[in-house]
């Protein structure tokens, strides 16, 4: 009898926002969505652009309460080729294993004060960063079970407004269009990190949950001649869909590089929006995406952006080994600090940027110029 009362009570709401003019979402959407406290008048997309990952929202549980470890501890399952998604505030950093990232794809943390919801989405290969304080309010993540472009949609628990992963946008609901601001992250691996911050906290895989941590549920999606999971629009045909790319966005203008460049040169010296930016590669990182195991994954590498303008004074870097300035020869490693050398102890500055496959960027980003 309960089950009968819920079901057409479910009937009756599905029915109900049928009815309203203002309500133009399909039967499966508001299938999915019945319970939601969603405004749904609120919407700067059309709503047949969301289809439906799968799961219920939720159903790929978000992190809200995570623990973390010390290096010693994290070693003992971490391998040191694998990826983590790195991050620095002030004097603080944490890291965030992608083998527990890629079946929780949100991790709602502090780091020195400042509120972060750290995501990633697998379809897409993006991990991004932003900070979830909102005119001084602090807003919780969750996943929605909906994809836009193949892209994660989120959803906060404070207002139910939905939130497109790539841009950081609320694009249903009562705060539509106000953005998250994105905090500087970078995918590095596990060793670089014990190497140079051996002191950074490690997310722990005590989560709450059972999953084959370690292991990757997309086997076989990192491959050049794979299709997007899931997108509607034409893809940009410059380059594969699949292919990896390093971008970053500067004055509303878009830029990519593409990693099968950057494995070969190792450092790029660019000039962007009157940026001078450099761009260190870092091999030996294995892909998330590609074997069932994470750490037996194909190399893929790794790109971090920086500003080379120090003090007034742009340099020029090269790579033999390791990363060098043709200015003063001193040596500095991926994390952009000098090691040895005149500028020892010097930090470049990093710069917002990203690494996806092609297709998930420039879907949003479609006048992105490529470096060549």
């Amino acid at each position: 009898m309960k089950i009968l009362v819920f079901l057409l009570l479910l009937v009756n709401s599905i029915l109900s926002s049928t009815l309203n003019a203002h309500d133009a979402r399909s039967f499966s959407l508001k299938f999915h969505s019945f319970a939601w406290k969603t405004n749904w008048e609120k919407h700067s997309i059309e709503y047949d652009e969301l289809l439906n990952g799968g799961p219920l929202r939720d159903g790929i549980p978000p992190i809200d309460k995570p623990k973390f470890q010390n290096m010693k501890e994290a070693s003992s399952w971490i391998k040191d080729n694998e990826p983590l998604i790195f991050v620095r505030i002030n004097d603080k950093t944490k890291a965030y294993p992608i083998q527990i990232l890629i079946w929780h794809e949100i991790v709602n943390d502090t780091i020195s004060d400042k509120n972060i919801v750290v995501t990633f989405c697998p379809l897409c290969n993006a991990s991004i960063v932003f900070n979830r304080d909102i005119d001084g309010k602090t807003y919780d993540f969750g996943t929605s079970g909906l994809l836009r472009n193949s892209d994660l949609v989120m959803y906060d628990r404070q207002s139910e407004s939905l939130w497109q992963q790539f841009t950081g946008k609320a694009i249903v609901g009562d705060l539509i269009d106000t953005e998250l601001e994105t905090i500087n992250s970078s995918i590095v691996s596990f060793e670089d990190i014990k190497t140079h911050y051996p002191n950074t906290e490690i997310l722990s895989k005590e989560t709450g949950y059972f999953r084959e941590y370690g292991n990757n549920p997309y086997s076989g999606y990192d491959d050049i001649n794979q299709s997007p999971f899931m997108i509607k629009d034409d893809i940009d045909p410059r380059l594969a869909p699949m292919r990896r790319v390093a971008t970053v966005s500067l004055n509303n203008k878009d830029k990519a590089y593409s990693y099968k460049i950057l494995r070969d040169k190792k450092v790029i010296n660019d000039e962007f929006e009157n940026k001078k930016l450099t761009l260190f590669y870092k091999d030996q990182i294995a892909s998330a995406l590609d074997d069932k195991v994470i750490s037996k994954s194909k190399d893929t590498g790794s790109v971090v952006i920086y500003d080379r303008n120090i003090d007034g004074k742009v340099y020029d870097f090269y790579y033999k080994d390791a990363y060098y300035d043709k200015q003063t020869n001193s040596k500095w490693n991926i994390f952009g600090k000098a090691i040895e050398g005149e500028l020892k102890g010097t930090q470049l500055k990093t710069v917002v940027h990203g690494s996806h496959f092609w297709f998930a960027w420039a879907v949003f980003k479609p006048q992105t110029i490529i470096y060549k």
